[in-house]
């Protein structure tokens, strides 16, 4: 059973919820700022003026806080990714899920640093063994769950157009259109 946490009179709200919203916007902060590769703990404790102590407490590690940042821009990206997909299906949706998506991530100012600024190996890597982003992908497409490898292959296409863009978007939508569409047809 989950403990409900009593307002703190002090904070104005939940301690817990605050303490987190705080840390989780201090490493977004810091991520669009120094990028993936120099990200530390220690620097997001310092930045939130806490201890690390109370960051692990709250937050985790290093990871757990790159997770928030993600799944936080993530959800927004989602958001306006199913608005554009509304009422699509089969192959039409897979494209239009995939450029929405491309479109979202270059306006999102914390991911658009992320792929668009200082892309590296690991944050390339991490985006494209997440889990949670093949899920989101699935879901996004309205592929079927019961190919394991779907999702990775979506994320892996975003990913590619964001790291070699097109000429234009006419460019991009023609190359999904052409190379990506007819697996789904």
């Amino acid at each position: 059973m989950a403990t409900a946490h009593a307002p703190d009179w002090l904070a104005g709200g939940d301690r817990r919820e605050l303490a987190v919203r705080r840390l989780v916007g201090s490493a977004r902060e810091l991520l669009v700022e120094r990028g993936v590769e120099k990200f530390s703990a220690e620097a997001v404790a310092a930045r939130a003026g806490c201890s690390r102590a109370t960051l692990y407490r709250y937050v985790g590690g290093r990871t757990a806080l790159i997770d928030a940042v993600v799944a936080e821009a993530a959800a927004t990206v989602a958001e306006r990714v199913e608005r554009e997909v509304h009422g699509l299906r089969g192959s039409e949706r897979v494209v239009e899920a995939i450029l929405a998506s491309v479109l979202a991530i270059r306006a999102d100012r914390t991911l658009q640093e992320w792929f668009l600024g200082r892309r590296t190996a690991r944050s390339d890597e991490y985006f494209s063994r997440s889990g949670a982003m093949a899920q989101l992908a699935t879901r996004l497409t309205g592929m079927a769950q019961d190919h394991p490898h779907g999702g990775d292959w979506v994320v892996r296409v975003v990913l590619s157009l964001l790291a070699w863009p097109g000429q234009d978007p006419d460019v991009e939508r023609d190359l999904v259109v052409t190379y990506v569409a007819p697996a789904f047809a």
